[in-house]
């Protein structure tokens, strides 16, 4: 039997199997409290060794996009209690993602209209927020131009970090995944060519990771290094993410900085962006630097998933859009049956129509 269906011990949590399902955003959650259809949509899915949810925002000031769930609130934990609930019940394991979209987001979304805040006071070029117009509809507009935390309230932006992440535990979670990805708030701290902060959080490799790192290590001493992972993007370019001088060596270090620190795992989330900028080689090196569970995510199928753990490049494989027609998805890669095609309309928004109306393969071949 091919690795991808073996079972693996994460940080003394049993996965069935070595495939992952990848943090999608849907935008389903009208008042940001996961509901009924939450909890289906998941549960359908839980037959993946691991789900990570989609990112679920740690405070009003960390929301980017409408109709996203929150952890902060109790409601929001009740809402998610439901969820990992209906997981478990399948069998199932999951993490919460948990997310701070920084500078990519719109005065509408956010407490008082305020400005979204980032790094430094720099809009992102090209990029759309899904907020309210002038009218009061929902709709895509230009991210706004965001203020520069000062130092000082940095601390409280990891505060809201531990709140979620004992939060998820509340709601009966098996870890969290710190977005350290895609563009967002930690990314813009550690990205040289967007942060040219002049104090603690700003300048060095050790100062531009400070913020991710004090982060980490705050959530790790509230909930347990075993219960907490984290997802990056090496050489990102989403979100006007600029190229820097010294990428590499900024990855590397913080690598080495997460080894000593025992976490259930690392993610890396764009495979295809790092073998263009940096080669396989960077993903051993990084691995080796690392030491523990590394997944890995990138438009993967059964074969190059299958051949990425057979070459040691990763321990868990995460797939994300082949989930969203596919619910049962571990088993038609188990046993090669046809893939689904996902409606790209129905990805972001409305109900259960592209959401939790994708039969499982037994099914489709009931109904024909």
């Amino acid at each position: 039997m091919s690795s991808l269906f073996n079972h693996y011990d994460l940080a003394g949590l049993a996965l069935r199997n070595r495939i992952v399902m990848a943090p999608m955003t849907r935008s389903r959650a009208v008042t940001t409290v996961p509901d009924a259809l939450t909890a289906t949509y998941y549960a359908q899915r839980a037959s993946a060794g691991l789900i990570v949810t989609e990112g679920a925002q740690v405070s009003e000031q960390a929301r980017g996009y409408l109709f996203t769930p929150g952890l902060h609130s109790r409601a929001q934990v009740a809402g998610w209690k439901s969820v990992t609930d209906a997981v478990h019940a399948k069998g199932g394991a999951v993490f919460a993602q948990l997310w701070h979209v920084g500078r990519l987001s719109h005065v509408s979304l956010q407490p008082g209209e305020r400005a979204p805040v980032a790094p430094v006071a720099k809009a992102a070029a090209g990029v759309q927020a899904f907020g309210y117009r002038e009218d009061g509809t929902p709709g895509q507009m230009p991210a706004s131009t965001p203020r520069a935390l000062g130092a000082g309230e940095i601390p409280g932006i990891t505060a809201d970090f531990v709140a979620a992440a004992r939060n998820a535990v509340d709601a009966g979670f098996d870890g969290i995944e710190i977005h350290g990805a895609n563009g967002y708030l930690f990314e813009q701290f550690i990205n040289g060519g967007l942060n040219t902060r002049d104090d603690a959080y700003g300048g060095s490799i050790a100062n531009r990771l400070r913020f991710v790192l004090e982060t980490v290590d705050a959530v790790v001493a509230a909930i347990g290094s075993q219960r907490v992972g984290i997802r990056l993007s090496p050489f990102n370019r989403i979100f006007d993410m600029p190229a820097f001088e010294d990428e590499a060596d900024t990855w590397m270090e913080l690598a080495h900085e997460l080894a000593g620190r025992g976490l259930a795992y690392v993610h890396l989330s764009n495979r295809e962006a790092i073998l263009a900028a940096a080669g396989e080689r960077f993903i051993r090196e990084f691995r080796a630097a690392h030491g523990g569970t590394l997944i890995l995510a990138g438009n993967y199928t059964r074969a190059t998933a299958e051949s990425d753990l057979a070459a040691g490049l990763a321990d868990l494989v995460a797939f994300g859009r082949p989930f969203i027609a596919n619910p049962d998805l571990v088993e038609r890669l188990r046993n090669g049956w046809p893939l689904a095609d996902a409606d790209g309309a129905t990805f972001y928004g409305g109900n259960a129509t592209g959401y939790t109306d994708y039969p499982a393969y037994s099914e489709e071949i009931a109904s024909a």
